[in-house]
């Protein structure tokens, strides 16, 4: 490959200071159609222009190789092939090139390009969450004194979607088994009710993929439904063999007193085991109701929103449940809880006594905080969770710290599995 084929350094912004033959310029061409300019301004790229005429002497080149410097001209620039062919008959006339600058009063953009790119980084970090959330995790870091974010803690949720479809953002990034039911006498067919008090979690199971009739891996994912407190843990099979340690794994990661479990009607969960481990454990155990698929739908939504966003569908082999189960106590479950900002409804009750749920943006918070926030939390901690040491967590780095910490272990670890694979 041509030493010259990757010209594009930090955020995407192109280093045009390597070009300086003419054999560079056709091993650009051959590599890349379209580059984003480092420059912020339509007088810097004339400048440029200007130059590199001047630089390659178009006026003594053939016609071959005016092309071909055209051709780089309108890759670099942007600009289409009748406003290159233009500035370069101005620049043969005069010698020079000069923008006639506008005499009507336009709009001034109040975001930069480099405010664009720092938009897009930051949504390849924590996997395009939503517009909200983004805008929340922008201005925690500008809290936390990333000054980068300054103004980007500003933006409105619409125009962070109108930059999303900028160049300059685009430019820095380009057999579901279903549970069958079972009818046993284990646990209370009936909806928690957990009176806005933590340890009240909801649990679901997720199928990694199946190839040639061979299943994949299984993940353990449990919520809070008051916190969104979430544990997500990864077994080889969902037998109580392998299922049980996991979910004493998942039951001791929590950080306050469990208090409820709810469950759908797999089998993996309505079971004697299950049951028997619940109970000893003093914790109720519920499952859901026919005909109201509500009742299981917040971790269901994490299904998607988290498991499936962070591990994907491909399938992985049951004997790396090990590898990825580590990553997910390390790396996944940290960010989600003390990184990660989620909605959190406010219950409404009209006048004819429904509810109605409102997703206000100013009640956007990471789990952790929700707990914090919950009067007199330190109450429902478990004994020997000093609330120091969830400080000490949450605060122990930056946001976009932990989403490049996660980033970095995921693709190592997709790494390792897939090279093994093939």
């Amino acid at each position: 490959m041509s030493p010259y084929a990757n010209l594009k350094v930090a955020h995407g912004v192109m280093n045009t200071r390597l070009i300086k033959t003419l054999k560079q310029v056709k091993e650009l061409l051959q590599t890349t159609t379209s580059l984003e300019p480092g420059w912020e301004s339509k007088d810097e790229c004339y400048q440029w222009i200007e130059t590199t005429l001047r630089h390659f002497r178009y006026c003594n080149l053939n016609k071959s190789e005016k092309g071909i410097i055209k051709q780089y001209l309108m890759i670099a620039s942007g600009y289409s092939r009748a406003q290159i062919t233009r500035l370069i008959k101005a620049y043969l006339t005069r010698g020079c090139l000069k923008r006639k600058q506008r005499t009507i009063n336009g709009f001034k953009s109040r975001y930069t390009k480099a405010d664009t790119r720092l938009l897009a980084e930051t949504d390849r970090l924590h996997d395009g969450l939503n517009g909200p959330t983004i805008k929340k995790i922008c201005e925690r870091a500008y809290q936390r004194g990333d000054c980068r974010y300054e103004r980007l803690a500003d933006i409105s949720v619409s125009h962070l979607y109108n930059l999303r479809q900028s160049k300059a953002y685009q430019t820095v990034r380009q057999y579901k088994n279903v549970t069958r039911p079972v009818k046993r006498a284990i646990g209370t067919r009936r909806k928690p009710q957990p009176d806005g008090q933590p340890g009240f979690i909801r649990i679901d199971t997720v199928h990694q993929g199946e190839q040639d009739k061979v299943k994949g891996l299984y993940h353990i994912n449990a919520v809070d439904e008051v916190t969104q407190f979430q544990v997500v843990c990864s077994v080889e099979q969902i037998n109580e063999t392998f299922l049980i340690p996991v979910l004493e794994e998942i039951l001791a990661t929590f950080p306050f007193k469990l208090k409820g479990f709810h469950s759908d009607n797999g089998s993996e969960y309505i079971n004697y085991r299950v049951a028997d481990l619940l109970d000893s454990l003093h914790i109720k155990f519920t499952k859901s109701r026919s005909r109201k698929t509500n009742d299981n739908a917040l971790v269901e939504s994490k299904n998607g929103a988290i498991v499936r966003k962070m591990l994907g569908y491909a399938h992985i082999p049951q004997h790396h449940a090990a590898e990825v189960n580590e990553f997910n106590k390390n790396y996944l479950t940290p960010y989600i809880n003390f990184h990660r900002p989620c909605f959190f409804p406010e219950v409404i009750t009209d006048a004819k006594g429904k509810e109605r749920k409102k997703y206000h943006y100013e009640n956007m918070m990471t789990p952790y905080e929700k707990l914090k926030s919950l009067p007199d939390w330190e109450q429902y901690l478990k004994e020997g969770t000093p609330p120091h040491a969830l400080e000490s967590k949450a605060e122990s780095m930056s946001d976009n710290e932990a989403a490049e910490q996660l980033q970095s272990a995921r693709e190592s670890l997709f790494k390792t599995i897939f090279e093994r694979k093939a």
